[in-house]
């Protein structure tokens, strides 16, 4: 790679919200076993984005699927008052909006106090900047390559700059640079390329709809990204 810094780990992220609903716990089952790193929640109020997923229970209800992390991706406002509750239902990241809130010092302040790593997302219209100013209390950042609210939407090209730039940002620093979006084998090498580590991938894994299709997907996404961060399959 052309960058001066030791690259973070690569993570594939799938997005429970493209599993099936009927079966949660076999979906959250049949990813871990093929080969996902981290579990992304996504969770949405109807108010700041238009669509309405699910809550800290249900999440609560998967947690016993699996050991592996769980990354909740909170598309809510206010976050605040729900951080707790989802905290106690076994999210290891609690990611949220630069855009939901006020008070973002706060909010990550409150994350961090609950003993959870703290993370912070920019929709594709928020500047890098955004960030800037809360380096010291995030673990990772979750740049929006789509326009949140919805799966299966067509990614947004321009935003491999603000990547690059938040990597540039974040250098020297232990911060995941997470992608979430119309991440798919055909664009994670390009994101990879501009410094992101973590991808959430939500139709592009479950597609196909058994554990052996998963374990495809997961190894389409992983291997065309470690190939552009030069690494050997």
């Amino acid at each position: 790679m052309s960058q001066s810094f030791t690259p973070r780990p690569l993570v594939i992220a799938p997005s429970i919200l493209a599993s099936d609903f009927s079966k949660l716990g076999e979906e959250v089952r049949a990813v871990d076993q093929a080969g996902a790193d981290w579990i992304h929640l996504d969770v949405m109020d109807g108010h700041f984005v238009p669509n309405i997923s699910y809550g800290p229970d249900v999440i609560k209800a998967m947690r016993p699927h699996t050991r592996k992390i769980f990354d909740a991706h909170l598309m809510i406002s206010p976050c605040d008052p729900y951080l707790e509750a989802f905290a106690k239902a076994g999210c290891d990241h609690i990611t949220v909006h630069a855009e939901a809130g006020p008070h973002l010092h706060r909010s990550l302040q409150a994350i961090r106090a609950l003993g959870k790593k703290a993370g912070v997302s920019i929709n594709p219209a928020t500047p890098a900047g955004a960030i800037e100013h809360v380096l010291d209390l995030i673990d990772l950042v979750l740049v929006m390559t789509v326009n949140p609210g919805f799966g299966g939407q067509a990614f947004i090209r321009s935003v491999l700059g603000k990547v690059s730039d938040i990597r540039a940002m974040t250098a020297g620093r232990p911060i995941d640079i997470e992608v979430d979006g119309g991440v798919a084998p055909d664009v994670s090498g390009e994101l990879a390329a501009a410094g992101a580590n973590a991808f959430v991938a939500g139709s592009a894994v479950f597609k196909g709809g058994t554990m052996e299709a998963y374990k495809a997907n997961i190894a389409a996404i992983r291997n065309a990204a470690a190939l552009a961060r030069g690494e050997a399959i």
